[in-house]
């Protein structure tokens, strides 16, 4: 991608004013989109993207730039204009590449690059007859399809020098249901760090028909009440949760500034005990795995909660400098045009001992959120509000009814100490987590767990 010789006249160039620290990062993307609506393809979109994005340290200060053209002379002038916005003392430099070699833990088989593209309209033909036929009360699918091969070179003035081959594919299915002048929609999006041979380990139809079926339930749906209620809360998608409203706040990102509910409380019972939460990027072919993060650091498990007791957050080489920590290979970003720091992987609260149907079963009266939709959240307060996609109402131990509408209101410290039930089924859901890096690939998990109490907006029908 480039050679050894220029990356290190590059960061030398770039600790020409005293910087303390300099990394280059060179990326080479290949992506590929497909969009189908009505049955038919609407958008294609193929691109490359090559860039290399140089960074500088002096203490805890951080300069970054970036360019697409690679050629020696533009990227010493670029390395050199980064290195002009910090003043230090310039000290003497040794620089020696070890180049690392890293086993990959995700085994890709069929990289989308060479899948005819007739095959992967093929396959959403049959997610959208799958879901178009599922009942005639769906009027519109939306299939959305999209494959990444991400190439990385990351070097460093600490000696590192690793290379990593990224790969994604996903689908996206939504429907929507209309009845008598109303909409509902429902939406499930498979995805994994794996080639298309991802679609030869699962049934894309079955996932087109259960997007069908929510919203086929809830447009028959009555309108959900409102109030304090426990709540249940279903494995997999449920999670986003706890990513939302507790997981941006461990992120060393808004820790080192103070700006977070949870600075300064390492060592402190935050959540119930029942609760052990984990940010693992090594999990084989998941949706928000790395061998190495956008840094260059080896991924790692992470607990962040171990049975209510704050242990840890997740942490670049930037923030890791303000806080007096290392790097807890956490450091990423959407592409070569942006800084890196802070940012989850896999993200998710760790299975307990109850089953889904005991949660329920225990349940006198509540709301049963089986699948979630979008929602808000302010990382410095915690305060967040999500709408309920697919919910049910819960009387004496059993699912009585799907109701619509239903907004969970609540504050994630508060949602962390009042969860009273860990389910055993944990399952993952994928998603793409947007902040100041970019959007990048994140998973989030749980299984069903049952908060004791929470505002739930709705409304009654008229």
């Amino acid at each position: 991608m480039l050679s050894k010789s220029v990356i290190e006249d590059v960061l030398l160039e770039a600790l020409s004013t005293g910087g303390d620290f300099a990394e280059i990062f060179v990326e080479d993307k290949i992506n590929n989109s497909l969009l189908m609506i009505g049955g038919k393809i609407e958008k294609a979109v193929s691109g490359r993207d090559f860039g290399i994005g140089i960074r500088i340290f002096n203490k805890t200060n951080s300069v970054y730039a970036y360019t697409n053209n690679s050629s020696r002379e533009n990227l010493l002038k670029v390395a050199r204009e980064a290195a002009l916005a910090l003043n230090g003392v310039k000290g003497d430099i040794t620089l020696n590449l070890m180049k690392s070699e890293i086993k990959s833990i995700h085994n890709i088989v069929l990289l989308p690059r060479n899948i005819e593209k007739s095959k992967k309209i093929d396959l959403m033909k049959r997610a959208y007859f799958a879901a178009k036929n599922y009942d005639e009360v769906i009027t519109q699918v939306t299939v959305r399809y999209s494959d990444e091969e991400q190439n990385v070179l990351i070097a460093n003035t600490e000696g590192l020098y690793v290379e990593d081959k990224r790969v994604r594919t996903r689908t996206a299915i939504q429907t929507i249901a209309s009845r008598n002048g109303e909409m509902q929609s429902g939406f499930y999006a498979p995805g994994a760090h794996m080639g298309f041979e991802f679609y030869d380990k699962i049934n894309i139809e079955d996932y087109a028909k259960e997007a069908a079926r929510i919203a086929k339930t809830m447009i028959y749906a009555d309108y959900c009440p409102s109030g304090k209620m426990p709540i249940i809360i279903d494995n997999g998608f449920g999670g986003v949760i706890f990513h939302e409203a507790c997981g941006h706040g461990l992120e060393a990102t808004s820790v080192a500034k103070g700006t977070s509910v949870f600075a300064g409380k390492i060592g402190e019972k935050i959540a119930s005990e029942l609760v052990t939460a984990i940010d693992d990027g090594t999990i084989p072919n998941a949706w928000g795995s790395q061998n190495v993060d956008d840094e260059g650091t080896p991924t790692q498990k992470n607990i962040l909660i171990e049975n209510g007791i704050l242990k840890g957050y997740m942490v670049d080489k930037l923030n890791g400098r303000r806080m007096g920590v290392k790097s807890t290979g956490s450091g990423r970003r959407q592409s070569y045009k942006y800084a890196p720091t802070s940012r989850m992987t896999n993200t998710y609260i760790a299975n307990g001992k109850s089953t889904k149907e005991e949660i329920i079963a225990n349940t006198e009266y509540g709301l049963y959120a089986k699948y979630m939709g979008g929602g808000s959240v302010d990382t410095s307060t915690g305060d967040f509000n999500f709408a309920v996609m697919e919910g049910y109402l819960i009387k004496n131990g059993k699912i009585e009814k799907p109701v619509r509408g239903a907004t969970l209101i609540g504050n994630g410290l508060e949602v962390l100490k009042k969860i009273d039930m860990v389910g055993n089924n944990l399952e993952f859901g994928q998603g793409m987590c947007g902040s100041v890096s970019g959007s990048i690939p994140a998973n989030v998990g749980q299984p069903t767990i049952r908060v004791q109490s929470m505002t739930v907006g709705g409304r009654k029908e008229e």
